[in-house]
């Protein structure tokens, strides 16, 4: 708690996100991005997944260092800390940086899941955030993930809480193995 305010992404997991991990690989590496207190990294860290999160909250970071590796880091104002790593799952709730969208997209490892879930345009109409500079245009997360096949997509209105949405659920194709081409591999041959 801060200032009397709860940590943010404390709480029970998004059920977007618990619908969707099972198309994590056994033990696969998942980096929770803007984890907050560790919501996610909790989940997965419970089901047998190593858990990296980041968030510029020293106080949330040292909460969510509870379930695994913790980075203090502000992704918004600093460097990406992850360059050149890949993780068998990225996790992003309630977050946009449209500047690191590209790098969230290029931490997912071939044959790794992207799960992102985060306010849309139409939230203003019923509460915050409220700026465009918050919200997924319509088809922007698509768009993001042009390069990953895409399992579950949403866009729309969800109550209790009343927001708008997007939330994808994509998978990054296989590295063929030697010999192999991608297209015997995607086929199941």
């Amino acid at each position: 708690m801060k200032d009397g305010m709860p940590l943010h992404g404390a709480g029970a997991p998004s059920e977007w996100i618990v619908r969707w991990s099972h198309l994590l690989s056994a033990e696969a590496t998942v980096l929770d991005v803007a984890c907050g207190a560790g919501r996610h990294m909790q989940w997965f860290a419970g089901r047998g997944h190593p858990v990296t999160g980041v968030d510029r909250s020293p106080e949330a970071v040292a909460a969510a260092g509870a379930f695994g590796r913790a980075v203090t880091a502000d992704i918004e104002a600093g460097l990406w800390p992850f360059t050149g790593q890949a993780f068998g799952a990225v996790v992003v709730t309630n977050y946009l940086w449209r500047p690191r969208m590209a790098d969230i997209v290029a931490a997912v490892a071939p044959g790794g899941v992207l799960l992102y879930e985060t306010f849309a345009a139409g939230n203003e109409t019923v509460g915050k955030p409220s700026r465009a500079d918050f919200l997924l245009r319509p088809g922007e997360l698509l768009a993001a993930c042009a390069d990953l096949r895409v399992v579950a997509y949403e866009d729309g209105f969800v109550p209790e809480p009343d927001r708008f949405v997007q939330r994808i659920a994509a998978i990054r194709a296989p590295a063929p193995l030697a010999g192999h081409p991608l297209r015997a591999l995607l086929k199941g041959n």
